[in-house]
């Protein structure tokens, strides 16, 4: 390969050239390209991309004059902290080695970041741009939280200050059942152990053996744009706004924004605060509902009071029961001593009536049976 190389002279014609095999020319160039490029860091755009079935990450770096084919295996490819997008600015580090079988070389890219905040960011605005056309964000989709949750879920690492804090406030303001879900908080592990979190509470059955959260508290500690970056991802945003359990999103401090935010019912500026926020103070809940009772009590009182003086003022302006019977009891007298005289008269008349009907039957019946009798004495002699 070296006389490949060398160029000392002229062309000493096809007889003396030194003959290889495809195979040795292909094997040369690659261990000439990977002795020399064995170790590369390269920035550019991230072109064309394919994510096919095997888990590879197939990708094209580019810059206004030339095009880069790259590769990040399926290994490489689900520890990265940050997954290349098209349009992305990239710095990517890795190998160059030649692609077998072709006359080809390409990339083996084993770490990818952004080329600087300015690159996240505008990545970021992207991805809450398409997002936020989707409706992800709409804040009539958002759901009210509960007065007082029984069961809260807190999805977060189970180590640090941050579910200390939420512990603490709980504690202090309204104790509660907390169910932890241990995820982690950066890096290549984050979105997707955040998202399977906020589905596995909400694939709970409730009243099954693991009480199903009324409140879901997603929360991290501070952190630099690259160590939240887990909290844009799209997988964790549509898992959050997927939820039908209501959920606080507290990931970093007040300054702090990630899309996560955007998709939740409500951000919380801290973890602490989420956790002012998922319940009352016990204290000021029982003094508010002494002091309602007591506002119900009087309420009712001075309620029946005004009806009482309400009934009052009405009977006083109704008749009295005596004055209301005197006169039907006196019409009741007149009509009962009306009522002797004319049955006697009533009586009377019929009387009269039927002696002169029987005054006026006699003579005619005594002809009848006089006629009947003398038939009979003939029938009898005949």
């Amino acid at each position: 390969m070296d006389d490949l190389l060398d160029d000392d002279g002229p062309d000493p014609g096809p007889g003396n050239a030194p003959e290889f095999s495809v195979s040795e020319i292909s094997g040369a160039v690659k261990k000439t390209v990977e002795g020399a490029f064995s170790r590369v860091r390269v920035r550019g755009e991230v072109g064309r991309l394919s994510r096919p079935r095997s888990g590879h990450i197939y990708l094209d770096l580019k810059d206004d004059r030339a095009v880069l084919a790259g590769v990040i295996w399926k290994g490489v490819a689900g520890r990265m902290a940050t997954q290349p997008e098209e349009g992305m600015e990239v710095v990517a580090t890795g190998r160059l080695t030649t692609f077998p079988g072709q006359s080809k070389y390409q990339m083996v890219i084993e770490e990818i970041r952004p080329a600087g905040v300015g690159a996240l960011m505008a990545m970021l605005e992207k991805r809450r741009q398409a997002l936020a056309a989707e409706g992800l964000f709409d804040e009539a989709r958002k759901r009210p939280l509960p007065r007082l949750p029984e069961v809260i879920g807190v999805v977060t690492s189970p180590s640090g200050a941050v579910i200390r804090d939420i512990l603490h406030r709980l504690r202090d303001r309204f104790p509660r059942k907390v169910l932890i879900w241990p995820v982690a908080v950066q890096g290549a592990k984050c979105a997707p152990e955040v998202a399977a979190a906020i589905r596995g509470f909400n694939a709970l059955e409730a009243g099954g053996r693991i009480p199903r959260p009324d409140l879901i508290i997603v929360a991290r500690g501070g952190g630099s744009l690259e160590d939240l970056w887990g909290f844009n991802e799209e997988v964790v945003v549509r898992a959050a706004a997927e939820s039908a359990i209501p959920l606080i999103s507290a990931v970093g401090h007040e300054t702090d924004t990630t899309l996560i935010d955007h998709a939740a019912d409500r951000r919380a500026p801290t973890p602490t605060a989420a956790a002012e926020m998922a319940v009352p103070v016990r204290l000021e809940l029982l003094a508010w509902l002494e002091t309602a009772g007591g506002r119900m009590s009087r309420a009712i009182t001075q309620g029946v009071a005004a009806r009482r003086q309400r009934l009052g003022d009405l009977s006083r302006g109704l008749p009295r029961l005596e004055s209301v019977l005197d006169g039907p009891r006196q019409r009741l007298d007149g009509w009962a001593d009306r009522l002797d005289p004319a049955l006697r008269a009533a009586t009377q008349a019929k009387r009269m009536e039927l002696d002169r009907k029987a005054a006026r039957l006699g003579p005619g019946l005594e002809r009848a049976v006089g006629i009947k009798r003398v038939a009979l004495g003939r029938a009898e002699a005949g």
